[in-house]
């Protein structure tokens, strides 16, 4: 069974640890203390196993009624299991929770599996962003919801 809560600065390492094997160009650990500490803006929210092991993690920015998906990560031995989808969902609760009315987000052209997630949860192609991922200048699509 997984739990969805949300993170807490104890929480870095262990989300850290997901975003370094989940991302060609990962966000350091003191990038995530900061969410956690200083981004009055930054909502983080965790996938826990029954072990208290985190499995998953997203990271929202609400600003006004406009949320914004930062990152969204799946330990790689528990993909496919619905995580990542929980995780979607209860990001939107709590962007609903936070009065915002709209949710994007940027995913690579080449992440069909993840698009196909976000258009199963009502998200619409928005745009392309050209060159945006600075790894290997790949385009992200741009795509978004009405909450």
């Amino acid at each position: 069974m997984i739990h969805y809560r949300k993170m807490t600065a104890q929480d870095v390492e262990a989300v850290h640890t997901i975003e370094v094997e989940s991302f060609p160009t990962p966000w350091t650990e003191d990038s995530f203390h900061y969410e956690m500490r200083e981004n009055p803006f930054a909502h983080y929210i965790v996938a826990e196993d029954d072990h208290g092991t985190i499995v998953g993690y997203c990271g929202i920015w609400i600003v006004v009624d406009s949320a914004q998906i930062t990152n969204v990560a799946v330990t790689e031995k528990s993909r496919g299991q619905g995580i990542g989808e929980g995780l979607m969902r209860e990001a939107m609760r709590v962007a609903k929770e936070h009065n915002a009315e709209t949710m994007s987000l940027e995913v690579r052209v080449s992440n069909i599996v993840a698009q196909n997630l976000y258009r199963k949860l009502g998200f619409q192609d928005g745009g392309i962003r050209k060159g945006y991922y600075t790894d290997n200048q790949e385009d992200a699509l741009v795509m978004w919801v009405n909450l």
